[in-house]
This record gives C-alpha cells, sequence and structure tokens, in this order.
C-alpha cells in the first residue's frame, strides 16, 4: 500500500479568502485544539525516549535534533533555550537544520534532499554511542533526517523520530517512533501549523523532563537557571528568599554573588550546619 501523507491532505476549510477575520480564527483554533490530543496517544512513544536518554546523558551523552525547515527550525529553538532556563552547557543539546544557521532566517535550496549531510552535521560534533539524535520531519519523508538517523543506527548511535504522518519512512529509520497525527492543516500543506505546534509541544517535554530528571529542577523551580536579566534576577532572588527565610534584598546578594539558586542556598545552608545554626 502506497505511502498517504496525512499532511498534504485538503484542508476540511474551503473559500478561506472569503471568510471573516474571525472565522479565520475560530477554524484555526478548532484545529488547534486537535493538537495536545495528538500528542497525548504519543505518550508512550515519549517516556521511553526520555528514560533512555536520561541513562545516556548520564554518561556523558548529548542530545541532537536534525530537521529542516520548520521542523529543523523547533530543534534549534528547543535546544537555544535549555541553557538560560537550566543552566546547561550548550553543548549538552544541540539543534541542527539542513542548511546549517543561514536556513533559520532564511530557505536554502535543496539543503534538506541531501541524505549524507545529516550525518557529516552530526559528525563534526564528534557524535559517538551516549547520545541521542532525534530527527523532526512532519512529512515523515525528509532526506536529509532519513539518511542522519539510518547512518546513527548502523553506528549505534540511539535515535528517535517525530513525525505527522503514520507509518512515514523516518519511523522505519528510527528506534523510537512519534508519530502525531494531527490531521489536515487549515491551510492545506502548511505543517508550520499543527504539525509545528505539536513539534513544540513534544520537545519542551523531552527536554524538560530530562532536565528535571537530571537534577537541574527543585520542586517546581528552575533553581539553576541563568541569570541573564532583571526579570530573572529578581525570581531567583524570590526563590532563594522563600528557600532560606531571608530578606530579599539579602537573598539577592547571595543569588549574584553565587550566580545560581541552587548554588546560593545549598552554600548558605553549607555555612549554616558548619557553625552549627539552625533555621
Amino acid at each position: 500500500m502506497a505511502f498517504v501523507k496525512i499532511t498534504e491532505q485538503d484542508s476540511l476549510y474551503n473559500d478561506l479568502e472569503k471568510k471573516s477575520v474571525g472565522e479565520l480564527l475560530a477554524d484555526i483554533n478548532n484545529e488547534d485544539k486537535k493538537v495536545a490530543l495528538a500528542v497525548e496517544k504519543a505518550l508512550p512513544q515519549i517516556e521511553t525516549l526520555v528514560t533512555q536518554i536520561v541513562k545516556r546523558m548520564k554518561c556523558g551523552g548529548r542530545i541532537f535534533y536534525i530537521g529542516a525547515g520548520t521542523s529543523g527550525r523547533l530543534g534549534v529553538l528547543d535546544a537555544s533555550e535549555i541553557p538560560p532556563t537550566f543552566g546547561m552547557d550548550p553543548s549538552w543539546v544541540i539543534g541542527l537544520i539542513a542548511g546549517g544557521d543561514f536556513a533559520l532566517r532564511h530557505p536554502v535550496e535543496n539543503a534538506e534532499d541531501d541524505t549524507l549531510q545529516g550525518w557529516r552535521d552530526l559528525e563534526a560534533f564528534d557524535i559517538n554511542a551516549k547520545d541521542t539524535v532525534i530527527g523532526i520531519a512532519a512529512s515523515g519523508t525528509t532526506p536529509y533526517v532519513i539518511g542522519a538517523l539510518e547512518e546513527c543506527r548502523r553506528h549505534g548511535i540511539l535515535t528517535a523520530a517525530i513525525t505527522s504522518n503514520p507509518d512515514a519512512p523516518v519511523s522505519h529509520a528510527a528506534d523510537i517512533a512519534i508519530e502525531m497525527v494531527v490531521g489536515p492543516e487549515v491551510v492545506t500543506g502548511s505543517s508550520r501549523m499543527k504539525s509545528g505546534t505539536g513539534q513544540k509541544m513534544i520537545c519542551n517535554m523531552i527536554t524538560t523532563a530530562t532536565m528535571i530528571k537530571m537534577g537541574r529542577v527543585k520542586g517546581n523551580k528552575m533553581v539553576n537557571m541563568q541569570l541573564s536579566n532583571a526579570k530573572l534576577v529578581d525570581r531567583g532572588a524570590r526563590m532563594v528568599s522563600e528557600e532560606l527565610g531571608l530578606p530579599y534584598e539579602e537573598s539577592r546578594r547571595l543569588l549574584l554573588f553565587h550566580g545560581s539558586v541552587k548554588q546560593a542556598v545549598d552554600t548558605y545552608r553549607e555555612h549554616q550546619h558548619e557553625h552549627g545554626i539552625v533555621r
């Protein structure tokens, strides 16, 4: 049976240009409501992937996202948010896009059609069997992604695929297939919409759950976040104040001196313990 791309099927909505703005927004919102339910059906596969990633990360492994177009951009986006959110070095989660960084803002002709370039891009990072490579392809047919995943498997590297088409070629190229079937887009074939939203949700799940299991969150707080702006310094100071029962200004001074909530709290408590002071 021929592979059918649900992502390319005709929209459920016609004559879009004749609709009012309100009608268009309602149609898009109605379709967006389907995304979380589609992602929910893939939770067992996502759980399997995160469990395997955590084991590898504890041994020094990294996460690589690899994709083209919107899919590639979303992988790069998620990777770029890990250092400021969790205080992890940028080398722990890496996003690669067909065509390189230039492709983040501009289309690069034929970049996604090269079956060999994805592996070359990964090799530049000395990829090894401790790492995990997650291919993102809404269509499920992107040669750049499929070629990379197939070569990874030949080298014993754990692979996963995120796609919007069931039984897609990219699923067969991966160890773990995450298929979130969101159906046709409001604008036929525009997978930057529901497919992109679902991809973002899944990437959020993967890295957030992984970082929590790697000890980068305490309670429900981002205790390792980078203090890169006034908002985050204020948030961190309030965390320290809440955790240690100290006035805000003292907490802020501790935070800025130590550089993170976790370091500020841990060092303060160690000092208190050494001097026999119990708060």
